[in-house]
């Protein structure tokens, strides 16, 4: 009777081990990201799966985070951690996945750096982290320019550099190559080698993937998992730039995949995990708290943090 009864017990649990294995393997990663150049890290897992992506704009970034209907979020990393700070958000830091996709550009003819000095520049994103960084670079590698506007976004600066000869435009990847198709006399020059002349750093942290602290919890392996597939789908940014370029053109992420081509290897895509991100994180932090809530990310904010 004893010997039934275990049998029985071993059977029931050998089940329900199979039933935890195959609700692992059957859980479906749901993520959203912006559709610009941060969009380009999940590239290639996107085509795979289109229907567990979500394409976000600028203005419905906050609302994803509230929703929390996704297990990861691609987001300006200071959007995230000021989010989170303000108890706004329960996604944690899981990887760096941007690094920086800014330029300065111009039509002038034999434009340099130099002539920013005493001259005006139009940037896009008054009051983001995209605008700080620029004028915390140019000011580091003494450049002033006499006047800052601003436009709305890439796309703006992008047109202003196209209609105006004399224009001095902060612009970024894709707009400067999809600007550049247009006209062949443009000349520009990284924000990213401005900044590592600043801080000896290979550009700074502009958006990450960010982890629901529920599915973290809940799925720890599916987390893990999925963390190593991003990892290899931005290592491809470099090594596979024609099968990023395919998958974010038919994902509508690029233009086209000639733009992408082009485009890819200036979006300075790699993956960090956010632990051996954060000295480099808390570097942008400094360089303008108010756009992180006032403050460094505390130890919370990083997942993996002990």
């Amino acid at each position: 009777m004893m010997k039934r009864l275990y049998s029985l017990l071993l059977a029931i649990l050998m089940l329900l081990s199979l039933f935890a294995v195959a609700g692992a393997d059957e859980y479906v990663v749901k993520v959203s990201s912006p559709s610009g150049a941060p969009g380009l890290a999940l590239a290639t897992l996107a085509v795979q799966a289109p229907e567990n992506y979500t394409y976000l704009t600028a203005e419905t970034i906050t609302a994803e985070f509230a929703n929390e209907t996704a297990d990861f979020i691609i987001a300006p990393l200071n959007a995230g951690a000021k989010l989170y700070k303000a108890g706004k958000s329960s996604y944690k830091l899981a990887a760096v996945v941007a690094w920086g996709n800014l330029f300065i550009a111009s039509q002038r003819e034999n434009f340099t750096l130099e002539d920013i000095n005493g001259a005006e520049i139009t940037m896009f994103g008054e009051k983001t982290i995209n605008s700080s960084i620029t004028k915390f670079v140019l000011a580091e590698n003494g450049i002033i320019p006499a006047n800052v506007e601003y436009l709305a976004g890439a796309s703006n600066t992008q047109k202003l550099l196209l209609s105006d000869a004399e224009a001095i435009v902060l612009t970024a990847e894709p707009a400067l190559t999809a600007a550049r198709t247009k006209n062949d006399k443009i000349t520009s020059y990284s924000v990213n080698e401005l900044y590592k002349s600043a801080t000896g750093y290979d550009g700074f942290t502009q958006a990450g993937l960010f982890v629901k602290t529920e599915t973290a919890q809940n799925h720890p392996e599916v987390v893990e998992n999925y963390l190593k597939l991003v990892e290899e789908s931005c290592d491809k940014c470099v090594s596979d730039v024609a099968a990023v370029a395919e998958a974010a053109a038919a994902m509508e992420i690029l233009p086209n995949k000639k733009v992408g081509m082009n485009a890819i290897p200036n979006c300075t895509i790699r993956y960090m995990s956010a632990l051996d991100a954060r000295e480099q994180v808390e570097i942008t932090a400094n360089i303008d708290l108010e756009q992180f809530g006032g403050a460094v990310p505390a130890d919370d904010f990083y997942y993996g943090a002990k």
